[in-house]
C-alpha cells in the first residue's frame, strides 16, 4: 500500500487504452505504475511492492501469460488479472489457471474496477480466516500452507499459491462439504462459468498430488461442491 491507496501494476501496451485506464484507475483511488511492455513489467515487479497486477495478454518483448509465469515464481502472493481482446476459451481457461480473472476488451471500467475489489477482498478473506490454522496433516502426507508445500516422508510437492489455497479450504472443510460457490468467491474473486472451469482443474491437480494414500478421496458432490475424505 502507498499510504491508504492498493499499489497497483498495470501492463498495457496499448498506449491509448493505457492512458485512459490509467487516469479512471487514479481517479478511483489507486495508486498506479503502468509499464508498456512484459520486460519493463516484470523489472517492476522484481524490484518493487505491489497488492495486484493488471495484465494485457498481448504485449511485447515478453506476453502476459510468460510474465504471469514469472509472477508465480517469484511473487506467488501477489493476486493479478488478466486484460485482453482474446475470447477463445482455451485462452481464457489457460488465463484463469494463472491468474485470479480474466476480462475481455470492450469492457466498461467499472466492472474492472469491481473485478479488481473481489480479487482484493478475497485475498483480505484468506489472509485473516482462521490465520492459525496453517499445518495439516493429511492421511500421509504434511502440508505446509505457509511454504506452501505438501510432503509425505522424502517426497516433496511444490504447490502454487492457488494449489495452496484451494487445499487449505478443503482441509478447513475435511470430511465436510466444501461449498463450491463459497470456494470460488474466495480464492477465485467470482464464482462464474470460466473461474468454475479453473477450479476443476485444480481439483483435478490436487487429486494426483494425494494419489499415493487410498485412504484419501476428493469427491464431487454435484452441484453442492467438493469433500475431502479421509479415513
Amino acid at each position: 500500500m502507498q499510504g491508504n491507496k492498493v499499489n497497483l501494476l498495470f501492463v498495457e501496451d496499448d498506449t491509448n487504452l493505457g492512458f485512459v485506464i490509467k487516469d479512471q484507475l487514479e481517479m478511483a483511488g489507486y495508486a498506479v505504475t503502468w509499464a508498456q511492455n512484459g520486460a519493463d513489467g516484470l523489472k517492476m515487479l522484481l524490484n518493487h511492492d505491489f497488492d495486484i497486477a493488471i495484465l494485457d495478454v498481448m504485449l511485447p518483448k515478453l506476453n502476459g501469460f510468460e510474465l504471469a509465469e514469472e509472477l508465480v515464481e517469484n511473487k506467488p502472493d501477489l493476486p493479478f488479472l488478466f486484460l485482453t481482446a482474446k475470447s477463445m476459451l482455451e485462452d481464457k481457461v489457460k488465463g484463469l489457471k494463472l491468474g485470479q480473472d480474466y476480462i475481455t476488451k470492450p469492457f466498461e471500467f467499472q466492472e474492472l474496477e469491481l473485478r479488481i475489489k473481489n480479487i482484493l477482498n478475497s485475498k483480505l478473506y484468506l489472509n485473516k480466516t482462521e490465520v492459525q490454522e496453517v499445518s495439516f496433516t493429511i492421511g500421509k502426507y504434511e502440508f505446509d500452507y505457509v511454504n506452501q508445500f505438501l510432503s509425505k516422508g522424502d517426497s516433496v510437492q511444490k504447490l502454487t499459491k492457488k494449489e495452496a489455497d484451494l487445499l487449505r479450504m478443503l482441509c478447513l472443510h475435511k470430511n465436510e462439504v466444501m461449498n463450491r460457490e463459497s470456494a470460488l468467491k474466495s480464492i477465485w474473486g467470482n464464482d462464474d462459468y470460466f473461474n468454475g472451469r479453473s477450479m476443476d482443474v485444480f481439483i483435478s491437480k490436487i487429486r494426483k498430488y494425494l494419489k499415493d494414500d487410498e485412504n484419501i478421496q476428493i469427491i464431487n458432490i454435484h452441484g453442492v461442491g467438493f469433500k475431502l475424505a479421509v479415513r
